[in-house]
């Protein structure tokens, strides 16, 4: 690995046999040809800030600015334009709130039951875990990671894209543990045979452990852990030495741990002191927003004097407020 204090024309050096080798050196994305450090581009990327006020998700905000139907001020907006605060962001042609700042992060825990799907929208499968959520005023939840449809159990939903993706992202090894209930008989070779390895059609998989927890005739309990999300992945396992899952429940994901007393089909919101454990065993901090006596966000930007618009609202906005519409009449 290259060192950061070296020469400009060592570093340079380095940067360009790391071109035609293939190896990528640390800090060497940080220089220009000449040896000095490059300038990182100002603001946030268009997608993420529409995202994070609750408008779209990053993939549908691309899909919307390929389509030419943004603009930033005067002028369509490019994929890969970035913004810091100062602009103004419109959605045919009608001005966009934006959430400038990050808002205060929040998780939830919540107990799954049978027949929800982890999906926001399905024709077929008209009950989510999205359904009877608290109402955000920026942003959306986000599931970390899914169950399929007759799995129970603990699904986390956070607000915060960052760390949703670093609890979901096979390199942080974020271990899941399941209480599993087997039909069928299991011998000490087959147990044995989950931990080293089976082979799936989407490649190997093992349990990194197995313990025993009782059970009566022909089912029996085991708790098990992993550290993949691969879809059915727990079942198809243990199909692989010809027994079936008859019953499936996430009881832990990573530090966090689903309380019995805890009731199907309810979230609670995580405490502060949790929340900042979650946060440090990813790596990642909580940010403080600057709040107004209402508790609302305060834009860094906000001008003062400047009159107010009418902007569009994020969708869950709008439908909080028709809601408490109905509730007033």
């Amino acid at each position: 690995m290259a060192n950061y204090y070296q020469s400009s024309n060592n570093r340079s050096d380095d940067k360009q046999n790391s071109k035609q080798s293939g190896v990528q050196y640390e800090h060497e994305d940080d220089l220009s040809d000449s040896g000095e450090p490059e300038k990182k581009p100002e603001g946030e990327k268009l997608q993420k800030v529409m995202a994070r006020s609750g408008h779209a998700s990053r993939r549908e905000s691309e899909r919307l600015i390929a389509q030419k139907r943004v603009k930033i001020g005067n002028r369509t907006a490019q994929l890969g334009d970035r913004v810091n605060g100062s602009e103004s962001i419109f959605l045919d042609d009608k001005e966009l709130f934006i959430a400038w700042e990050k808002p205060r992060q929040r998780v939830l825990i919540y107990h799954k039951p049978p027949g929800e799907i982890c999906s926001r929208k399905d024709p077929e499968h008209p009950d989510t875990i999205f359904d009877d959520l608290p109402n955000l005023k920026i942003g959306r939840w986000i599931s970390v990671g899914r169950l399929d449809i007759n799995t129970t159990g603990l699904i986390l939903l956070t607000n915060d894209g960052e760390l949703a993706n670093l609890l979901m992202h096979p390199s942080s090894e974020i271990e899941r543990e399941y209480a599993v209930r087997i039909l069928g008989k299991v011998t000490d070779d087959d147990l044995e045979q989950l931990k080293s390895g089976v082979a799936l059609d989407d490649g190997m998989a093992h349990f990194d452990k197995i313990t025993y927890s009782g059970g009566q005739g022909a089912n029996h309990w085991y708790h098990v852990t992993l550290k993949e999300g691969r879809n059915r992945e727990v079942r198809r396992m243990w199909e692989t030495i010809g027994v079936t899952v008859s019953r499936l429940s996430r009881v832990r994901y990573g530090i966090v741990e689903l309380h019995r007393s805890q009731k199907v089909g309810r979230w609670e919101e995580m405490e502060d002191k949790q929340l900042r454990e979650l946060y440090e065993s990813v790596g990642l901090h909580i940010n403080k927003p600057n709040l107004d006596q209402r508790g609302r966000v305060v834009s860094p930007y906000q001008q003062a004097g400047k009159k107010k618009k009418r902007l569009v609202m994020p969708d869950n906005r709008r439908k909080s407020q028709k809601k408490g519409k109905s509730k007033r009449r």
